[in-house]
This record gives C-alpha cells, structure tokens and sequence, in this order.
C-alpha cells in the first residue's frame, strides 16, 4: 500500500514538472528595441528586436504584410522594409510578431504599431515626387525677410538658413533639434553681411507647431565676431512639409557696448533636405 502511495505521488509530481516545463517553453519573450519609419524618402520601417530564446521569426504588418525576418534560429533580429508602395488604412499601423522555436512550436508577440510619416501630398500624375522635389527646392532656395533694429536705424535684410543636420527625436514631424548654417545681408548698414553657424532646439506645442529656443555664432569674417541668442514659433505648415514661423534674435559682440542689434523674421523651415542622425 505504501509502495502503491509513493509511486502515485512521484506520477503526479512527474506530471506536474512536465506541465510546468511546457508552460515555460511556451513563454518565448520579444524585447522590441526599434520600431520606426524613416521620415526621409523612401519611407522604411526599422524594426530590431530580442527574444528570449533562438528562434526564427516574422513580422505581418496591418494584417496584410509578411516578411521573414529571420530565416536562421537566432535571438537577435532586425530588419529594414521599404513601405513606400504600401498602402496603410490608418495613420498609426498596427504589426505583430511570429517566432518559431527549434521544435516547429510557433508564438505570437503582443500588438504593436508604428506611426507613418506625414507626407506632402500633390495631385496629380506619376511624377509627383519630382514635381515635389521641384517644389521643395524652389522653397527650399528662397531666402526670408528680416527687420533689423541696430542703435537708432533700422534696416531690411534677406537670411538664408540651411538645416544642415537635424537630430531624430520621438516625434516624426519635427526633430529634436538641428545644426544650421545662415548667411545674412543687411541693406545699407555698415556691417552688410554675416555668417552664421548654430543649433536651433524643437519644443512641440499644442495648439501651435513648436517654439525653438537656439543660439548662433556669427561673424562677418573681417573682425565683427558675436554670439545670436534667439526665440523661434512654428505656427502652421504648408503641405506637410514646410512650416512657417516667426523668430526674434539678439546680436551682439561680446565686449563691445553699442554693438547690439535685434532681427525680427518670418520664415520657411523644413528639415526635408536635411542629414538626419
């Protein structure tokens, strides 16, 4: 009898720690890293990710997309897709991950979206990229006008700004931040011309487009060296790519009292032609 009661309870023990040891296999954890769209055309979705174990694995975006990601058992996965051909119901794509262990056993991750670039929108036939880059360019080449204050005169420049490198942050309609380069012409002034080279910072704000607290250094290369602190607000954007704006900028040399003058501008910006990291 009690030989009978022991070799029932080391079954059910058996049985136990085998339903156990399936429950953990069946827990195969993804650990996403990225998961993105480029704001630069092509529009490619960056998606990179661990798991717990090695296994094979694929990703089905909208429910209407497949792509192997990796065709070897690994733990480590990543992939680049080009979704520029694709068509998307909603703004923000939903996309869930498929794994398969080395036994055939296949898991699902939970849902998980990305966020689609917003994109200028031309009407039109098969050549709106160009017509866009076209567009853009013309834009992109037109300097901005500018009211100088300086002591008791005042004077009107053009500024053209160039975003030369913008930082990628969260949000795809703004960067975080970008490294410019400018060039000023001052009618009539005695000091005509500047260049300027400085980082502009993107705060996003509800009911407007963003402000942008930056600062610059200057110079007009033949000893009026100074330093720009300045004030930016993005109102609204013209087809998604171009956001107009207001600044207010202080110059001044350091050291030199009555050096001061003050800009006021309005402006295009757009980070489009821009190198973003």
């Amino acid at each position: 009898m009690k030989m009978r009661l022991l070799f029932i309870m080391t079954l059910l023990i058996s049985i136990s720690v085998l339903i156990f040891s399936q429950d953990e296999s069946d827990s195969i954890e993804v650990y996403l890293i990225d998961s993105y769209v480029t704001p630069e055309v092509p529009h490619t979705f960056m998606l990179s990710f661990f798991t717990s174990a090695p296994v094979r694995s694929k990703v089905i975006i909208d429910n209407s997309y497949t792509y192997e990601v990796s065709p070897y058992l690994t733990e480590s996965h990543k992939i680049n897709i080009d979704i520029s051909d694709l068509s998307f119901r909603e703004k923000n794509v939903p996309f869930i991950i498929l794994v398969e262990d080395s036994l055939g056993h296949q898991y699902k991750s939970e849902k998980y979206e990305f966020e689609l670039p917003e994109e200028p929108e031309i009407k039109g036939g098969g050549s709106n990229l160009l017509l866009l880059c076209a567009f853009g360019a013309a834009v992109f080449g037109l300097p901005y006008p500018v009211y100088v204050i300086e002591k008791n005169d005042n004077y009107f420049s053009l500024t053209k700004e160039i975003p030369l490198i913008s930082l990628r942050g969260s949000s795809y309609r703004y960067p975080v931040g970008y490294f410019s380069a400018e060039y000023s012409h001052i009618f009539n002034a005695p000091v005509k011309n500047f260049l300027r080279v400085g980082y502009k910072h993107i705060i996003e704000i509800p009911g407007i487009e963003y402000i942008s607290p930056g600062i610059s250094g200057f110079t007009n290369f033949n000893g009026f060296n100074g330093i720009s602190p300045e004030l930016s607000a993005g109102f609204f954007r013209i087809i998604s790519t171009f956001t107009v704006y207001a600044r207010y900028r202080f110059n001044a040399k350091p050291g030199e009292k009555g050096s001061e003058f003050h800009e006021f501008s309005i402006g295009l910006y757009s980070s489009f032609f821009s190198l973003y990291l």
